[in-house]
């Protein structure tokens, strides 16, 4: 068997574990948390925070905590479940106030937790969009719970709940600055790379591999340099394939619409590169779909052929390869210091996210 295809084995082992470790997780909640009695809109909201968590999601934030902790040592790992648990906590927080600030009807396959709100309360929109707030706020809440509630010692747990206020406050700016984003007619790619800095890989790459580390107990404060460095040049790949699948993806692949930045007239990766890449006739075609929330499929499809035709597709993928090779070589820079198996892991992630977008 090949390095890759252990990996990935290890991957698809630590998804169905977790898997299973979050719907015990959930079954437990209801009675652990002192929810307030005769409430009715608080079991509803629990409801819909493990619907949300339990619909899909490759768990690579999950893989990510557990293959960093096998840098150091492949034994078991205490504080790994309760990591995990933290982290995908963090992610559905993410996800729902994401899908309330960009008012996306759809996640994951289902119905987005402010989108199942406004068809429960029809009549009262302050109500649905305020219950989505608090379920994303419980959701942040749960996050940290989860690690001051771990069997484990009380410096580790600190260091552990630190990490990820850390990272929830990284997120936050991101978000704020993602919206400012907007506000420029052509951001320059040092802002959008600092978008995907802030507001994705801190919590979904530097956080994981930092709580692993710590968990297995190495000291990862002596390497926050190049840790940092690897997470960023991942996420400005990852956040990159994203607003890439969002203009030429498959909406059943993703469980999501598409186009949804165009519409919203957002300056992504893709809509900048589009912008630059088109004058006259076809720039006017372009400005006209953005921010035009009725944008049919036609003129999506316009725009991929657009898109095709000027390079911008290719030009993408080409700056994908770009970061995700820059990335392998921050992560080949871990040899000999951490175990072999773990760092071909990290080593070769990035250009499976380049391969996933292609």
């Amino acid at each position: 068997m090949t390095q890759q295809m252990a990996a990935l084995e290890r991957v698809a082992g630590h998804e169905r574990r977790f898997n299973a470790l979050f719907e015990e997780y959930f079954d437990r909640l209801g009675t652990t948390l002192d929810t307030p009695a005769a409430s009715r809109f608080t079991p509803d909201c629990l409801r819909l925070l493990r619907e949300l968590s339990l619909r899909g999601g490759k768990r690579m934030r999950v893989a990510l905590l557990h293959e960093a902790a096998r840098l150091v040592t492949d034994r078991p790992v205490a504080g790994l479940d309760a990591a995990a648990l933290s982290v995908e906590l963090l992610q559905t927080h993410g996800l729902v106030h994401d899908d309330l600030i960009d008012d996306s009807p759809t996640r994951r396959g289902g119905p987005s937790t402010y989108y199942a709100y406004r068809a429960q309360f029809p009549d009262h929109p302050g109500a649905a969009l305020g219950l989505t707030v608090l379920a994303g706020d419980l959701a942040f809440a749960l996050s940290l719970r989860v690690l001051h509630d771990a069997d484990l010692p009380a410096a580790v747990r600190q260091e552990m709940a630190e990490v990820q206020t850390r990272a929830a406050a990284d997120t936050f700016m991101g978000q704020i600055i993602d919206l400012e984003r907007d506000f420029a007619p052509s951001p320059d790619e040092d802002l959008l790379h600092r978008v995907a800095d802030y507001k994705s890989a801190r919590y979904s790459l530097l956080a994981p591999l930092w709580l692993g580390l710590l968990a297995a107990g190495e000291r990862p404060a002596a390497y926050e340099d190049e840790l940092r460095r690897y997470a960023r040049l991942v996420g400005i790949c990852g956040q990159m394939r994203d607003d890439y699948l969002d203009l030429f993806g498959d909406p059943a692949a993703m469980g999501k619409p598409t186009g949804t930045d165009i519409r919203d007239g957002r300056r992504s990766y893709t809509v900048v590169a589009l912008l630059s890449a088109v004058s006259g006739t076809e720039r006017a075609v372009v400005e006209a779909a953005l921010g035009d929330p009725s944008g049919t499929p036609e003129t999506l499809a316009a725009l991929r052929d657009i898109a095709e035709e000027r390079g911008v597709a290719a030009g993408l993928r080409d700056e994908m390869r770009r970061h995700a090779e820059q990335a392998s070589q921050v992560a080949a820079g871990w040899r000999p210091r951490w175990r072999e198996e773990a760092v071909s892991f990290f080593e070769h992630l990035p250009l499976w996210s380049v391969e996933r977008a292609g």
